[in-house]
């Protein structure tokens, strides 16, 4: 029986690619910080629903936020800080006008109320006037 001779490790660049104990290099660079996307300054209206018509004017001495919509003339003023920004005076904008829609819908709500009430009354569609009368006359009167 022969033997083969014992095979030498091959010395190519794969094989010292994976040599033991060593880690890989990395071969990308490090990236830098992710550039930001600058926040809007021109606005969609409410209102009259133009794109970029809404200007904002901020006036930080003061502390006071300015919203112009330079279609339909509507204008907003709210308080801000040394860290509000123009997207801060919109979104206040947008809660008030929220805040306002809802009392107007409760408003309107109640006062629907109150009139198919007043409506049912008039009709007579509601509770009988007479009826309770009637009542009161057989206990007699005092």
């Amino acid at each position: 029986m022969r033997r083969h001779p014992p095979t030498k490790p091959q010395t190519t660049a794969a094989w010292r690619d994976t040599s033991l104990g060593k880690r890989k290099k990395s071969s990308s660079k490090p990236q830098g910080p992710k550039k930001r996307e600058p926040l809007a300054v021109q606005f969609t209206c409410l209102f009259c629903n133009h794109e970029k018509a809404i200007q904002v004017k901020l006036d930080k001495k003061a502390g006071v936020g300015n919203l112009h919509c330079k279609v339909c003339g509507q204008r907003f003023q709210t308080g801000i800080n040394y860290l509000s920004a123009a997207v801060d005076v919109y979104s206040d904008w947008v809660d008030a006008c929220e805040n306002v829609a809802q009392e107007a819908a409760a408003q309107d709500a109640e006062d629907a109320k109150f009139s198919s009430y007043a409506a049912a009354r008039a009709t007579g569609t509601g509770v009988a006037g007479g009826d309770e009368e009637e009542e009161d006359a057989e206990f007699g009167e005092y």
